[in-house]
């Protein structure tokens, strides 16, 4: 059993994602049963693949069980409509027309593919340039956080998660200067930086970003933290979130943040 009173996992996934496994109430019904204070549906929406593969009825069939499943939980478990835009740049029209489309209580930002290139998960390292790769990928997310159409910046350097599980240490230092300019912008925007939990749960073994980031995005100034697991099914709702919120507390913070109606709440971190 969960030990804090106010946990909370902004990050989840129901089987309106096209890699979610298990029905959006069942998701609810575990975090409930675990006594969470909130959980935040946010169904994937690929900006790059937006009509193709059907991203623009899913986020709104993900929209309308959400705000069924409020009424449903009223009381017993405070739920917020969301979702995970990857990939915006890719498609700006699409992006819009997710947002204009469903009045999301959170939106999260995210980059799963660089434009020209697969997913991550599907890339062959062995004979990729990793220091390319991801100053690539860091001047991506940049570019995206500059966009700023969204609340919270998810697992920024998710790359780490496949690359390590193929065996490949890379050392973040190298990547600073621009890491702090992406910290730097979400703090002049008002943004969010994610802590999420999954990599916990995976090979990497760690969160995304991991402690040395949320450290420095608290030292150059940072107020928000959102922590999500990023499950995909219901068991993993509320994995990790714990040790997210001790990860929060270490770097520096007092409180974690979720959002209602894209306005920030700061939450103690008891």
């Amino acid at each position: 059993m969960l030990r804090y009173r106010y946990i909370s996992d902004c990050h989840t996934h129901s089987n309106h994602s096209r890699d979610g496994v298990d029905p959006l109430m069942m998701m609810c019904e575990r975090a409930a049963s675990l006594g969470l204070y909130t959980l935040a549906i946010t169904d994937h929406c690929e900006c790059d693949t937006y009509y193709q593969d059907g991203y623009d009825q899913s986020i709104r069939q993900s929209f309308q069980e959400t705000h069924k499943a409020k009424a449903v939980f009223r009381g017993r478990l405070k739920i917020l409509a969301g979702v995970e835009l990857g990939q915006p740049l890719h498609q700006l029209e699409a992006a819009e027309d997710a947002l204009s489309g469903c009045e999301f209580d959170f939106i999260l930002a995210s980059a799963h593919i660089l434009p020209g290139k697969e997913d991550f998960y599907y890339m062959d390292y062995s004979c990729t340039d990793i220091d390319s790769l991801l100053k690539e990928y860091f001047d991506h997310v940049y570019e995206m956080v500059e966009w700023g159409k969204f609340d919270s910046l998810a697992h920024l350097t998710y790359p780490l998660r496949y690359m390590t599980a193929r065996g490949i240490q890379v050392d973040l230092n190298r990547f600073r200067d621009q890491i702090d300019g992406i910290l730097n912008r979400l703090i002049a925007d008002h943004k969010a930086l994610e802590i999420n939990t999954s990599g916990l749960r995976q090979e990497i073994g760690c969160t995304m970003p991991d402690y040395p980031i949320v450290r420095r995005f608290k030292e150059l100034g940072g107020k928000y933290v959102t922590i999500g697991s990023d499950s995909h099914r219901w068991a993993d709702v509320g994995a990790g979130i714990e040790e997210g919120m001790d990860l929060a507390r270490k770097a520096g913070f007092t409180h974690f943040t979720i959002f209602e109606n894209r306005c920030p709440r700061l939450v103690p971190l008891e």
